[in-house]
Formats: structure tokens, sequence, C-alpha cells
């Protein structure tokens, strides 16, 4: 199905939000909720990290998004000889002028994807850290800032230790969402076999959102309404996590902000103004999980950070949702 051309298409919230997801679907067969995470990531302005195994489909879903915006796209492979100057830039001594130009390298984009990023050395992996934190990277003392919307998808594969290197709790807690993609079920692989044996479906993809209209959808969900009450609910998750017996360092005041901003996004892709605590629960997990350290009497016990999430959230008490006009 051919794609509409960006002039020819409204300009609505759920307009673009639906071409989005439409896009990506053409591509990416049978995930209708990891798309929908995605682009929860892209629109509350945050970074993604998605495992899994190969082959799911990883490296694809990034290229389609980056394809699918009319903007900048960069690839960085993660090798262990990955050199920080590869990630960020460097300066080169131009002979002619006397003077260093400055070579951006490929995180000066507005997608950028970072394959099998646990493969770097970790001063590599924290010449990344800057940019995703603060949105700039400082090179020979001078600070330069990196175009909105920027966004970093990293991939890592869980499944082979040899030559990688874990990525630290610090880094870790940079991104927004933690996302598996899994196995497509049967008939969705079927379908993969019948629409990707003869071509490259990531051929067929062209941008239906330009940049500024990525812009727009961020700042449209940051407008969105979350209740006193529902932050104060926010709050107790937290110090649930903090106090639960499986954990020995909980979430921070930084997830807090991050999983009320995934809320404000999803409320705004289900065309509502206001947050529900069925936005928060929602997306609590891809949000908040990675960012557990639990203690090691609950790792050889065999639990997990879902698990915890999801004691959490029975044990929390929700605030009564009141009901809210929409403003359409």
């Amino acid at each position: 199905m051919a794609t509409q051309p960006i002039a020819e298409r409204p300009d609505s919230f759920n307009d673009l939000h639906r071409a989005l997801a439409r896009t990506l679907g053409q591509v990416i067969q049978g995930k209708p909720e990891v798309i929908d995470l995605l682009l929860l990531g892209l629109i509350a302005e945050g970074h993604i990290l998605v495992e899994d195994v190969p082959g799911t489909g990883k490296t694809t879903l990034a290229k389609a998004l980056a394809r699918s915006i009319d903007g900048d796209y960069g690839r960085i492979q993660f090798t262990p000889d990955l050199l920080p100057s590869d990630v960020v830039g460097v300066n080169v001594w131009n002979r002619s002028s006397g003077e260093f130009d400055f070579r951006p390298g490929p995180v000066f984009a507005n997608v950028v994807l970072a394959d099998e990023i646990n493969r770097a050395s970790p001063k590599t992996q924290s010449a990344l850290l800057e940019a995703m934190a603060e949105r700039q990277v400082t090179i020979d003392g001078t600070t330069r800032h990196l175009p909105p919307p920027f966004l970093v998808i990293a991939t890592q594969n869980p499944i082979e230790n040899e030559g990688t290197y874990p990525l630290p709790e610090s880094q870790l807690d940079r991104f927004l969402l933690k996302v598996s993609m899994g196995y497509p079920d049967r008939e969705s692989e079927l379908e993969i076999l019948a629409s990707h044996g003869e071509r490259d479906l990531l051929e067929d993809v062209r941008p239906v959102v330009t940049v500024a209209q990525v812009n727009g959808l961020a700042a449209a969900a940051r407008t969105v309404h979350i209740a006193p009450s529902l932050q104060g609910y926010l709050v107790d998750l937290a110090q649930a996590t903090r106090h639960h017996p499986n954990v020995s360092v909980g979430i921070s005041p930084r997830a807090t902000l991050a999983l009320q901003r995934v809320a404000r996004a999803r409320a705004a892709t289900r065309n509502r103004t206001y947050v529900t605590p069925d936005d928060v629960k929602a997306v609590a997990e891809p949000v908040l999980a990675h960012r557990l350290l639990l203690s090691p009497a609950a790792r050889a016990g065999q639990h997990t950070a879902q698990s915890v999430i999801a004691d959490v959230l029975t044990q929390v008490p929700q605030p009564e949702a009141r009901p809210v006009q929409s403003a359409g």
C-alpha cells in the first residue's frame, strides 16, 4: 500500500500517530504492542532499549521508524574496538585554513540506531551517555547541542555474553523504555514469509511525518493533565519498589518522572487530555523494570524485576478514577 505523502495528510495528533503506527505495522507484522511502545518513547522524548534474541526484527523496527520520519538517521554498529570519537565526532586539523574542522559523528541525527550496544567498551558507552542524558556532546571543551527530536534506539542480544559489556545502571536509567520483541505468532510469521520473501519491505517505507510534526506531538503530550491524586499514585509506586523485600535499589525520582511522561503520551495517543490509572499500569513494566536492582537472594530465587512490578501494582491502591470531559 502506498504511503500518503506528508503534504497531503492532515496533521492532527491522531492522524499523525496513526500514520506512524500504520507504516511500522507494514514492516513489523504481529507486534502492535511493541510498535505502540516505540511510538510512546518517541512522543515522550525518551530513548528505547530493545532486547531480544537475533532475528526478531529489532534493527528492522528501528530502521522503519527512522525512515518514517523526514529527518536525519544515524547508525552506530557497536564493536569492542569502537572509540568514543566514532560516536560523537572529532576535530580534524585543516591545513589550508589553519583551523580545526569538526566532523560530526553519527550521534548527530534525529533517530540514532545503536546496534548491539553492549558490545562496546564502557568508555565508548559513556560517550553516548551525555548525549542521551543532556542531548548534547562536549568535544575538546566545546559543547554542541543535538537536534530535536533526538531518539536513541539501542539493541542488545541477551543470550551472548562473550565479548559483551553489561550496561551500567546509570546508563540503563537513561533509557525511558525497555522493550522485548518476542517471537511472532504463527499467522504473523506466515505473513512475514509471504511479504518479505521477494523484497525488503523497508524499501517501501517513506516519511509520513516531518521533524516539526514530531516535535509538535511531543509538545502536545506535555500538556496532558495528570491529577495530583494520580501523581501521588506514582510516588506510592516508587516508594513500594524501594521497600520491596526483593529489591536492593528501587526506582529513582527520574524513573517516576519517566513514568509520568510515558503515561501522558499514552493518554494522548488514546485521544484523551488526561491521564488515568490504567495509563500508568499499562506502561509501568517497560518504564520501570530495567531500573530495579534485585537483591542477591531474589536473583537466586529466580525472581524477576517484572514480577516485582506486577506485585507492586497489585499492592498499591490506585486513586479513584473521576470522569473528566475530553477536549475532543
